[in-house]
């Protein structure tokens, strides 16, 4: 948590406000629903509220999943102003249930078109990319002479029998994400099988990525999995983290050949009690100095084209040249019935 911010429960959320007033009363106060893995740094948070008068009040609600979820279930009457937080993997869903209003953001045109998936509707805004992958524990693997996995089929080698912990499809979009990775490696007849193997290999399924990255992988805390589905751009989080003095090579590593290619977006809530600060907030998060703030905020790549990276994200992170993708129809077309599916093979 920020320095400067107070942590207060509010509907079922945690919510961190920079200023007073109460979420959602419009006035001087926008209210920014999001997940749990959301941040900006003060100073940057502190500049939109003197360029705009808006403070900004932030609603964490768990998982990217489970705060779409509740968007869509109070659609109309918003639990705040803007959502951050949905993805490629699960946009359709809020767009087919009226969940935002259009806005056309202001930089957008320093946005590729290939990120802009809502096309001339403007009814969200791309904010970031970055490529769900299998991430190792390079101590881990080094210790025990074992190579890391690298392939989908490494992660189902009894060699690496009970080390891989994912987040639940159901709940989690890193564990939707990874899911529809082996739609995309195996085709819709086969990914069911490779995950078959995967649970008789002791697969572990938690919640969210939270969960996964921070309490069970070994290659940040006191876990016992040293495989975990993260991010390309998480070992950067490693080396800025792991102390003053720079290592030669991350901490942990990523299994290239298993990334999958995911866009958030924001997008301004339908029925938003401040509609004005809503539209200004989006305009903020395009923004240039969000977006070079945001790398070491959140370990995701800015989809400003003009937006500088660190060094710590050049030097560390790992650039996926071929990430893998799904359809966006098609994932709007089996979205549920690939995710029932999963659940039989290896939560029920």
């Amino acid at each position: 948590m920020k320095r400067s911010l107070i942590v207060v429960p509010v509907l079922g959320l945690l919510a961190v406000a920079c200023g007073g007033g109460e979420a959602g009363s419009g006035g001087d106060e926008v209210t920014l629903v999001t997940h749990d893995s959301f941040a900006v740094s003060d100073e940057v948070l502190d500049r939109f509220t003197e360029e705009t008068g808006y403070t900004v009040r932030v609603l964490r609600g768990g998982d990217a999943g489970i705060v779409v979820n509740q968007a869509v279930l109070s659609q109309g009457n918003p639990q705040g102003d803007v959502l951050f937080g949905v993805d490629n993997t699960l946009l359709s869903r809020t767009l087919d249930e009226d969940v935002f209003a259009p806005h056309e953001a202001e930089g957008l045109a320093a946005v590729p078109e290939e990120y802009r998936l809502d096309g001339s509707e403007h009814r969200v805004t791309p904010v970031d990319t970055g490529d769900i992958c299998v991430n190792y524990d390079r101590a881990w693997f080094e210790d025990r002479g074992l190579a890391p996995p690298g392939t989908f089929e490494d992660l189902a080698d009894p060699a690496y029998r009970d080390l891989l912990v994912v987040q639940n499809a159901a709940t989690s979009s890193p564990g939707l994400g990874f899911l529809l990775a082996t739609v995309a490696a195996y085709g819709q007849d086969g990914w069911q099988d490779y995950w078959q193997r995967l649970a008789d290999n002791g697969v572990e399924v938690v919640d969210g990525w939270e969960q996964a990255y921070n309490e069970r992988f070994s290659g940040a805390g006191d876990g016992d999995r040293p495989l975990v589905v993260s991010y390309a751009s998480s070992p950067p989080a490693g080396v800025v983290y792991g102390g003053e003095e720079r290592p030669e090579q991350a901490p942990t590593g990523v299994a290239p050949d298993t990334c999958f290619r995911q866009i958030e977006f924001a997008g301004l809530l339908a029925g938003a009690a401040n509609e004005e600060g809503g539209r200004a907030l989006l305009d903020f998060l395009l923004s240039q100095e969000f977006q070079e703030d945001m790398p070491l905020q959140m370990f995701v790549n800015p989809v400003r084209e003009d937006a500088a990276l660190p060094e710590e994200f050049t030097r560390y992170g790992e650039v996926v040249d071929e990430p893998l993708t799904v359809d966006a129809e098609l994932i709007a077309a089996h979205r549920e019935e690939w995710i029932d599916e999963w659940t039989s093979l290896v939560v029920r």
